[in-house]
């Protein structure tokens, strides 16, 4: 009877092994940085309203550098100065945190509450960029 039992249990375990091992799948790895914010929904999120592109009169070398750039949002931070989504030329906004270069030359040097300043890259007057003000609802 012993020999019988042990027999039985041999034949299950090996059933078993058998049955229970699965095909080996690969695992699929993804080596992919993380994607950049879309600027559309970053200006989004930072309050920007839909507004139609204007068309440039005349060259854009005529057009004063302020005139070229358009603030939509900010993100003032005392620890690294904040960032904010500038549009240059009509172009989609873009986020640029203070010390960077944008296109056209400036570079951001503040961000305050509703505004930040920019100074050409070079030995150029500094100018001011200033939010819309909000629309009042009436109460």
């Amino acid at each position: 009877m012993l020999l019988w039992l042990a027999a039985g249990l041999s034949v299950g375990y090996w059933v078993l092994q058998v049955l229970g091992r699965s095909p080996l799948t690969p695992v699929a790895v993804s080596a992919g940085l993380p994607e950049a914010p879309e600027p559309a929904a970053l200006a989004r999120v930072l309050g920007a309203t839909p507004q139609a592109a204007e068309v440039v009169a005349g060259p854009a070398a005529a057009t004063p550098l302020s005139s070229r750039y358009q603030l939509v949002g900010v993100v003032a931070d005392r620890a690294d100065g904040g960032a904010a989504l500038i549009a240059f030329d009509g172009q989609p906004p873009r986020p640029y945190r203070v010390g960077a270069t944008l296109e056209g030359g400036a570079v951001l040097q503040a961000v305050q509450r509703r505004s930040v300043r920019l100074a050409p890259a070079g030995n150029g007057q500094a100018f001011e960029l200033s939010l819309p003000e909000p629309p009042t609802t009436p109460s």
